[in-house]
């Protein structure tokens, strides 16, 4: 008779339910290495992520046949239908979707062309990295930042005769800063689902480190940049704009994520069609290639939730939690292992987002075995996965950014320059040290008991 699963009661600490998470780390970084050392283009993304997983989870399926196939399907079910994994997944739908009518009707190159419109050209070089902070943060897209951004600053950089590297990095920087800080980058999505927090309480939180460590680079850019000029034709609609601020905006103002995309999305679809840069019908269209650009990670995100289920159940964080407990002496080391181990995922799978929804059940167990504020383990997983994908050759950044510039940028000659990355994470762990970090960045304790901040408690 088959062993019936409790599933409700996890098992004793087990390394071994760990190989399937691992295996697809393994398989999905070394099929990247093979073909990257044959000079095959995006190496690291030929291998789709999502079939990389699915042998991933087959493995523990098969690892734990004896329990049976029925119930082990429960435990997967359990894990890729939980209310946060929903939750995020009819996020990245919608923040796809927006992003998708929003580039669609002009939006991305009116507001790159504004900024650098009005930047005085002393300042072209930090003017560049505002532009790419505000593009990214507005539309939570550093891969859209990129691509938008990197061609006129790199005819701009050849036309001044500034520093190549240098310029570029600006554009890579300042998108990471909003791929790490949006409220609908789907690094933030994953990151505060996973943790169970509000997308305003992690912003608030990220924004304490991320603003003060992006002033600081600003200084340094004025300080050792030089002028230039600005050419070319820099058309703008200043309505085009507008959906842009708007979401950023009401997400500012603490309205609910799913209303602010909702608006965004109405607003983008509004102007697109008042302005004639795409018709009705064409709005639906692009919806829906918004949400095409999301499966992967929509998917993705599902076979995470029911691996991590699997794992858990069968002992592996447990395990991690026994092992790591060794080495951690405290809630300040802890925050350490959570950005390192963060920082290692995205090394190894070259992507940020992965690398959040592969650690982040993890993490969460870290955080209250050590009372981590999870406000901040989420700020960490986000900060450090984005600083990792800001450094990695064979990241998608630095292959796109190859690619616009016709292999003109070398990634190595542009890392020195990632000022903005370095001083972040130098910033972040800062902030683990100083013992008011809780009290002035997170805006009080938070609450075990309840699960919510302490003044939130406090109100009810």
């Amino acid at each position: 008779m088959k062993e019936q699963v409790k599933l409700h009661q996890e098992r004793e600490a087990s390394g071994l339910a760990l190989i399937p998470l691992l295996f697809f780390i393994v398989i999905y970084l070394g099929v990247g290495i093979v073909l990257h050392s044959k000079g095959v283009e995006m190496a690291f993304y030929q291998f789709p992520s999502v079939v990389a997983m699915t042998i991933a989870v087959i493995l523990a399926f098969l690892m734990y046949h004896k329990t049976g196939i029925d119930n082990n399907f429960k435990l997967f079910a359990r894990g890729a239908g939980d209310e946060n994994i929903m939750t995020m997944l009819m996020i990245f739908l919608l923040a796809g979707a927006f992003s998708s009518v929003a580039g669609a009707m002009g939006g991305v190159s009116s507001t790159a062309n504004l900024g650098l419109a009005i930047i005085p050209p002393r300042f072209i070089v930090p003017g560049i990295f505002i532009i790419a902070a505000f593009l990214s943060t507005a539309t939570g897209t550093s891969m859209g930042t990129v691509g938008a951004i990197v061609p006129i600053a790199y005819n701009m950089a050849k036309t001044a005769d500034l520093n190549m590297s240098f310029v570029v990095a600006a554009v890579l920087t300042g998108a990471m800063f909003g791929d790490n800080l949006s409220m609908i980058s789907d690094t933030t999505i994953a990151a505060t689902r996973t943790q169970g927090v509000d997308l305003k309480d992690k912003f608030k939180t990220n924004a304490w480190i991320s603003i003060p460590s992006a002033l600081i680079t600003l200084s340094l850019m004025v300080i050792f940049s030089k002028g230039g000029t600005v050419t070319g034709n820099l058309d703008y609609n200043l309505i085009k704009v507008v959906p842009y601020v708007l979401v950023l905006g009401l997400a500012l103002l603490g309205l609910n994520v799913f209303a602010v995309l909702i608006i965004g999305i109405i607003s983008a679809s509004a102007v697109g069609v008042g302005t004639g840069a795409i018709g009705l019908m064409e709005v639906a269209a692009k919806i829906w290639t918004g949400y095409q650009g999301m499966i992967e990670v929509f998917i993705l995100s599902m076979f995470v939730g029911g691996l991590a289920e699997l794992t858990k159940h069968y002992g592996g964080l447990k395990w991690i939690i026994d092992k790591t407990s060794k080495l951690l002496k405290g809630p300040k080391s802890a925050s350490v292992g959570i950005a390192a181990l963060a920082a290692l995922t995205d090394a190894a799978t070259a992507n940020n987002t992965v690398a959040i929804i592969v650690t982040g059940e993890i993490a969460k167990e870290i955080s209250e075995k050590y009372k981590i504020d999870p406000r901040r383990t989420a700020s960490f997983l986000d900060i450090f996965s984005c600083i990792m994908q800001g450094f990695i050759p064979y990241g998608a950044q630095f292959l796109l950014i190859a690619s616009l510039t016709k292999n003109a940028v070398n990634p190595t000659s542009m890392i020195p320059y990632n000022w903005y990355l370095i001083i972040l994470g130098i910033m972040s762990l800062i902030s683990v040290v100083l013992p008011s970090y809780n009290r002035v960045v997170c805006k009080g304790e938070w609450n075990w008991e309840n699960m919510k901040p302490e003044q939130e408690v406090e109100k009810q």
